[in-house]
């Protein structure tokens, strides 16, 4: 029998040879799949050469005769309609936004230093970015991104940068898994935005030369010990709030005055050594004085760790006029507008050198010229 360029239902009844006949109507990818049987018949069947999601893929439309010639065409052309509008058309291939979200954060689980990195994921996206859990990632475009980003862009602009931020890396997700070809949510996404608006905040600091009093001013309040000693003991250090919290008495070597924080509480996630002054010692041995009984160096009333707003509430309600991670940038004013060397300043803060070809050389933490700094830093605020 002569094969057609366009099936007709006679050809498709009568065939007799094994083969893949493909339907030239309309093309949408239809072809008669004929196959011999165990018993020694032929078995027919419709299958659909499709892409979906950027990916060839073969759908069974069913066999013949139970399924026609005209019924496999029009259900061709109803799935050649649906993945037009980014669906699947076998149900549940493409996942939504939140499906991908989910994956993402299965994938990121282990390898966040805390619980709360998960939380602000989710709290973030289901506030801004609610529109989108319910589309498929293979249907959301950078317009979609751009409506999520619009209303908070000038007002809350750091928020929007990591709402962007998650958005594509549930995109990259989809992309890796052949959902997409592209990323909606990439730097054009920004560079759409507008420049100006507003500008992001910085923590609020006390200028260096106004830190004695405030250090004056907790040690007179009736606050908690334990808490009074880690607001200092934070101010000596220039350290962040979390370090000093879960800081512990084996990190301690009172003796030798070294506090070394291991990387896992650390922002960088590398081992940092603190040259601890005088008075930082003297702070470690009023608190052992106090607390020698548990593993935490300054611990709350309860024995556990101070919630991370117990030292934002000392500041708060005393009138300090600066949250905890200002009094970094009260140091760092302070070591630039002494000529303290710029190495040994954002070593004490430990922070990562960004330019790579500088990093490869500066491989030193300055230990010893960082204990002489941090001496200098207590003099000056009276400590």
């Amino acid at each position: 029998m002569k094969r057609p360029n366009v099936l007709n239902a006679r050809f498709v009844e009568t065939v007799s040879r094994s083969g893949r006949y493909g339907d030239g109507r309309g093309g949408n990818g239809l072809f008669l799949n004929v196959k011999p049987t165990a018993n020694g018949r032929l078995s027919k069947s419709w299958v659909q050469r499709i892409r979906v999601a950027n990916r060839v893929t073969h759908i069974g439309l069913g066999g013949y005769p139970i399924v026609t010639l005209a019924e496999a065409r029009k259900k061709a052309v109803e799935n050649r309609r649906t993945t037009a509008e980014g669906i699947d058309p076998r149900g549940g291939g493409i996942p939504t936004f939140r499906d991908g979200l989910e994956k993402v954060l299965e994938l990121q689980r282990p390898n966040w230093r805390s619980p709360k990195s998960e939380k602000q994921w989710r709290s973030s996206l289901d506030a801004y970015a609610q529109e989108l859990m319910h589309k498929p990632v293979s249907r959301i475009h950078s317009g979609d991104v751009m409506d999520v980003l619009r209303p908070i862009w000038n007002t809350k602009r750091e928020t929007a940068r990591r709402v962007r931020q998650r958005v594509a890396a549930v995109m990259k997700w989809a992309i890796a898994q052949g959902h997409r070809p592209d990323n909606p949510a990439g730097e054009q996404v920004l560079q759409a935005l507008p420049k100006n608006g507003a500008k992001r905040k910085h923590y609020l600091a006390l200028p260096h030369g106004t830190v004695s009093r405030a250090l004056d001013t907790i040690r007179g309040t009736e606050a908690w010990p334990a808490t009074k000693l880690a607001f200092e003991f934070l101010v000596l250090t220039a350290t962040r709030s979390g370090e000093v919290r879960l800081a512990l008495w084996k990190e301690m070597d009172i003796d030798e005055g070294v506090w070394t924080i291991p990387g896992e509480r650390m922002k960088a996630n590398r081992e940092h050594r603190v040259p601890l002054s005088g008075r930082a010692v003297d702070v470690l041995r009023e608190a052992r004085e106090y607390f020698s009984g548990g593993e935490l160096v300054f611990p709350s009333p309860t024995g556990k760790a101070l919630s991370n707003a117990t030292l934002s509430k000392l500041c708060r309600e005393n009138a300090i006029g600066a949250v905890p991670h200002g009094f970094r940038s009260s140091f760092r004013d302070w070591c630039g507008e002494t000529g303290q060397p710029r190495d040994v300043a954002e070593q004490a803060l430990a922070h990562v050198i960004k330019n790579k070809a500088e990093a490869a050389y500066a491989r030193s933490d300055l230990f010893d010229r960082r204990r002489n700094l941090m001496e200098a830093w207590a003099r000056y605020i009276g400590a």
